[in-house]
């Protein structure tokens, strides 16, 4: 089956015309047609007639903007909104003759979450057992991957919702150096620590989309102006003398005894594969919690201060009063957790208290950050898992927001630092979930994540390992 290929695979049978873009996107919507109403990948399935073929196809998180196709950021807010305009992700896979799929992909209603259940389209359900979440909020992205209903995808990460779910699912997501994608037409959540990034089948799969996606973008007041390498390059297997940091904050009371073991084993096959591991030590790392949900809120509420229903989305009809509009569209519109996230942002940063939460928050934002520079001046890389858990039942967690939060306990202070990492598949337990591998490095050096990634991930079968659906 042609869906069950990787991108390269494909790409390189496309060249020797072993096969054709109709074939593919054939052989992908049947695949859909056939398992996404038990794994809910996608927030609708698109009829044969509205698939383009014209080019490998990739498909895309619920909140990227796609010019005419629907994307909502899976809220009853902005229901119906089709976008006038591309992102900039979405124009250069265009240019570099990526198809886009028609049917975006479900997430956490404006990526508020780390299960995916916080979706107005409802929860997307893991491949390895689909009483299991796939993780958040970029759940439909990595599930898509996962069941080989998308040959690639991309996601968007803000504390870890890119990372987490592949873990989750066994799949590989890239959360770039903050800065080095453009996020021009990603409907924002939190504009200080939102990235585009990719989930794929495998590490090259990785680095090919990050060539495409990566680069200057003078729509993006935050994009870097920095020449952007051949990511293939890095992959070539060899990681002798690489430098690994393994942080000894991240190995504490609480995480599971299974995902500790595997993770172990996949440190000790990079030190077999020649690397020189050394115990670190990131001290402000047990604040990154609190701290991410005072900014990450703070920026939310600000952020979803501009969906009102009186431009475009869901407006309540027949209210004569403008106040009483608002409050009634964004009374129905918003769900449960982004009216939670709205609350506390909106808490943090009123008269009295933003001294207090959100300025305090910043200085040990900086503190977080100067853990990493310090470590990173030492070592090439940190390895550490992408979650304490594998994947947890669909509604074991919803209840308790607090316990959802701690799910993302090992992704959020890349996000704080603005540094890339990547969680690939390193083992499953043994009731047959994935456990993901997290690799660190230092802002812009993408290419030390792919040089070890590639070469653990060469060395293991587990990234050729698929869900029985």
């Amino acid at each position: 089956m042609l869906n069950k290929l990787t991108a390269h695979e494909l790409l390189e049978k496309l060249e020797k015309k072993e096969t054709t873009v109709n074939d593919i996107a054939t052989a992908l919507s049947s695949r859909i047609q056939e398992v996404d109403p038990r794994v809910r990948a996608y927030v609708r399935l698109a009829q044969p007639g509205q698939i383009n073929q014209c080019g490998l196809p990739i498909s895309i998180k619920d909140n990227i903007c796609t010019e005419g196709l629907n994307t909502e950021c899976c809220s009853k807010i902005l229901e119906g909104f089709k976008p006038p305009y591309d992102a900039t992700v979405i124009k250069k896979l265009k240019s570099a003759g990526i198809a886009i799929w028609p049917n975006k992909l479900n997430m956490d209603e404006f990526a508020f979450g780390s299960s995916t259940e916080n979706s107005s389209f409802g929860p997307t359900h893991n491949p390895w057992n689909l009483e299991c979440v796939p993780g958040g909020s970029s759940g439909g992205s990595a599930a898509a991957v996962a069941a080989d209903e998308a040959i690639w995808a991309l996601g968007s990460d803000t504390g870890g919702s890119i990372r987490q779910p592949a873990a989750f699912c066994g799949v590989v997501g890239l959360k770039p150096t903050y800065g080095r994608v453009s996020r021009y037409g990603l409907i924002a959540f939190a504009s200080s620590l939102d990235q585009i990034g990719p989930l794929t089948k495998d590490v090259r799969d990785s680095a090919l989309l990050m060539n495409i996606i990566s680069g200057h973008d003078e729509k993006d007041s935050t994009s870097a102006d920095i020449p952007v390498p051949d990511y293939t390059q890095a992959l070539h297997g060899d990681i002798k003398g690489l430098k690994v940091g393994v942080p000894k904050e991240y190995f504490i009371e609480g995480m599971d005894p299974e995902t500790r073991k595997i993770v172990d084993e996949a440190i000790n096959k990079l030190k077999s594969l020649g690397a020189q591991v050394a115990p670190v030590s990131l001290p402000n790392s047990q604040y990154a919690v609190p701290v991410y949900y005072i900014i990450a809120t703070a920026e939310a509420s600000s952020n979803l201060a501009r969906f009102d229903g009186d431009q475009y989305g869901l407006r309540k009809a027949g209210i004569q009063n403008l106040i009483e509009s608002y409050k009634q569209t964004r009374g129905e519109g918003f769900g449960q957790e982004a009216k939670r996230r709205i609350l506390l942002g909106t808490f943090a940063l009123s008269h009295g208290y933003y001294d207090a939460y959100y300025l305090r928050a910043l200085k040990v934002r900086t503190l977080i950050k100067n853990d990493f520079d310090k470590v990173f001046s030492e070592f090439d890389c940190i390895v550490a898992p992408t979650a304490p858990t594998p994947a947890f039942k669909i509604g074991e967690k919803s209840a308790d927001p607090l316990s959802m939060y701690l799910s993302d306990i090992y992704t959020i202070s890349v996000n704080l630092a603005g540094i890339p990492a990547i969680s690939l598949p390193c083992g499953l337990t043994k009731s047959g979930l994935p456990i993901g591998l997290q690799i660190l490095a230092k802002p812009f050096a993408e290419e030390t994540i792919f040089r070890a990634a590639y070469a653990y991930e060469q060395s293991t079968e587990w990234h050729k390992l698929k869900p029985k659906l």
